[in-house]
């Protein structure tokens, strides 16, 4: 049971601040708070037959997840071991914390290019030394948020950015890869890198050097895409990437005997020693340079790969009646990240394609995640030798496929369709998706989305109601002529929050303006989330009024409102006698009670009852 603060003041001010900090550690013991190992839940409930479910699964998922994610190293311009190096130490690290039963954690298609468009504008950098670094910063942040119980704010984020990004960023995806797909040579000047960094830009390069197409290159993609396709449709269960790869090697494999020169990532290919993360530079005086120039960058990361965690660990559990917890799952993202920035590996997400796969493959709990870890850290062991002959126009022909299938016309019409506000957020998100650095575009469009929808919550309605012939409080009647009235009740409904707050002064104002008012009853029965800017607008009109010898009364004061009045000391400036807490069992009683009070203040039993009306806004009077 919540206790009462101790009352404010100002040399007892730090009572009420380890009130506050009890009150919190209360909360974050409660169920909504994050534990530290969650396995211990599942586990309990595994039996023979849901380990075998899992291991089927994990196994199905690593035959994915291995070439997928070295297409993904290769989009951020990692070397191609750095993906399922990601994918083993997420799983191993972040599935034992994990709440969602079937979420992949590992690289992603987002994460990878907004990896490549930061790099891509600072050419200078050394990515693959700067990487821990910036992956660490990525898992301390998500963990702070996991601690903090931020994951519920994932849920504020319009769906329609999400959208917009996820398809400016497939469309920037699938337009990088098209030169590899082609067999160009493009220049890696770094003025050039600066061209390319925008969909127009790359367009423009590829079309300067179209004559130079690699035909040997241009057949291996069509054999990977037709390959795939063709096993997308005739066998969907079997794992058609690495089929594909396999054939396509195989085919470079014979093209390069008989002489025929086949683009390969020869020089990508790697030993057991090569998978032995760098950490001179971590420890070096460059470290806290690199954390400050690449926080940006990390905080941008934390958010995006927070989102899509959330996002993907809510739509399985819903398929199947569960529930998740999102904070605690924020926790695992952020130890998965820790494990990525300790083996060297690109950040962590949850992964889309490879969760859907999970579940579909019949996955019953996180240790499916964990074996896919397991898998994935035995395979990319035995890559080595096998990454040397596969055709670079092959694996950038499976990227493409694979964004092109990010691309939902349903949502993207939805989202242009459902409001002129959805429809301004995703033409701007895609926009600044297309000509911004990726870790600016993101927040572009949150930023719009908040913008717009704190404009909408800012406007607060007021409702003007009298007495009607029988004497009972009633809407007035449109057009009806105006009086003088000693007494207004102005009726607040909305949220009362800092961005209402200059509307609300005004729209109050206006009422004031009559010079026979002597006494305002605010109604803030149906107002919410009083914050402190707002409670100063309230004192301030109290204080105009108070000089101009009129009364400020509140009626219908809900228990948060009253709780932040009390807090804040404004109770006791505007006087305990003039606010009237509203009655759960009958909601008009407050009301009449600030009557009698006005009654008494004018020194009347009948006074002249008017109620401020916005003309703009309709609500009851409930």
């Amino acid at each position: 049971m919540e206790t009462a603060p101790p009352p404010i003041r100002l040399r007892h001010l730090w009572r009420h601040w380890l009130w506050q900090i009890r009150q919190w550690r209360q909360h974050q013991q409660s169920g909504s708070a994050a534990r530290w190992l969650a396995a211990r839940v599942w586990l309990r409930e595994l039996s023979l037959r849901g380990l075998a479910a899992d291991f089927k699964a994990a196994l199905s998922v690593a035959l994915l997840d291995l070439p997928q994610s070295m297409a993904y190293a290769a989009v951020a311009g990692l070397p191609l071991q750095l993906g399922p190096m990601s994918s083993a130490a997420a799983g191993l690290c972040g599935a034992p914390l994990s709440t969602s039963r079937c979420l992949i954690m590992g690289p992603t298609n987002a994460t990878a290019f907004m990896l490549f468009s930061y790099f891509a504008i600072h050419p200078g950098l050394d990515r693959v030394a700067m990487l821990s670094a910036l992956v660490l910063m990525v898992g301390a942040l998500q963990i702070l948020g996991g601690l903090l119980r931020v994951a519920e704010m994932a849920q504020l984020i319009s769906r329609t950015v999400v959208v917009a990004y996820i398809t400016g960023a497939s469309l920037l995806i699938m337009a990088n890869q098209l030169p590899t797909v082609l067999g160009l040579e493009l220049p890696a000047t770094p003025e050039a890198l600066m061209q390319r960094r925008t969909l127009p830009g790359m367009i423009w390069a590829l079309l300067q050097n179209l004559g130079q197409i690699s035909w040997s290159a241009l057949a291996m993609a069509s054999l990977a895409a037709l390959s795939l396709l063709g096993l997308r449709r005739l066998r969907p269960r079997w794992p058609q990437l690495v089929l594909s790869l396999l054939l396509c090697s195989a085919v470079a494999a014979l093209l390069i005997h008989q002489g025929i020169a086949v683009e390969t990532y020869r020089a990508a290919s790697f030993t057991l020693q090569d998978l032995v993360p760098d950490f001179s530079r971590l420890f070096s005086s460059r470290f806290f340079g690199d954390c400050s120039q690449l926080f940006g960058l990390a905080v941008a990361l934390a958010f995006l790969s927070t989102l899509e965690n959330h996002s993907m660990s809510k739509t399985l559990a819903a398929r199947h009646g569960q529930s998740v917890n999102g904070n605690q799952d924020l926790l695992a993202l952020g130890m998965a990240n820790l494990g990525c920035a300790a083996m060297g590996a690109m950040p962590a997400s949850g992964s889309l394609t490879r969760s859907a796969l999970n579940e579909a493959s019949g996955a019953q709990s996180p240790l499916a995640c964990w074996i896919n870890g397991l898998l994935c850290l035995g395979g990319v062991m035995a890559l080595g030798p096998w990454v040397a002959h596969l055709p670079k126009a092959a694996l950038a022909m499976s990227i493409l496929l694979v964004a092109a299938g990010l691309i939902h016309g349903r949502q993207i019409r939805l989202c242009l369709t459902a409001t002129g506000s959805d429809a301004l957020v995703f033409a701007v998100t895609l926009l600044a998706t297309l000509l911004l650095p990726l870790h600016v575009a993101i927040f572009t469009g949150v930023g719009l989305s908040i913008m717009l929808y704190l404009r909408k919550a800012s406007r607060p309605s007021l409702v003007e109601y009298e007495f009607n012939e029988r004497g009972d409080l009633a809407a007035a009647p449109e057009g009806a002529a105006r009086h003088h009235p000693a007494l207004s009740i102005v009726h607040v409904e909305g949220e009362l929050f800092f961005g209402a707050a200059d509307l609300f002064r005004t729209q109050v104002m206006q009422c004031c303006a009559d010079p026979h008012l002597q006494v305002i009853i605010l109604r803030l029965k149906n107002a919410r989330h009083l914050d402190a800017t707002c409670a100063m607008a309230l004192e301030e009109l109290h204080q105009q009024l108070r000089m101009q010898g009129r009364w400020l009364l509140i009626s219908g004061v809900t228990k948060d409102v009253y709780r932040v009045l009390r807090d804040c000391g404004l109770l006791d400036t505007l006087g305990r006698e003039q606010v009237f807490p509203a009655s759960p069992g009958n909601p008009n009683v407050a009301t009449r009670k600030a009557l009698r009070r006005a009654q008494g203040l004018l020194g009347t039993e009948e006074p002249q009852v008017k109620i401020f009306f916005n003309p703009g806004r309709s609500a009851s009077l409930h």
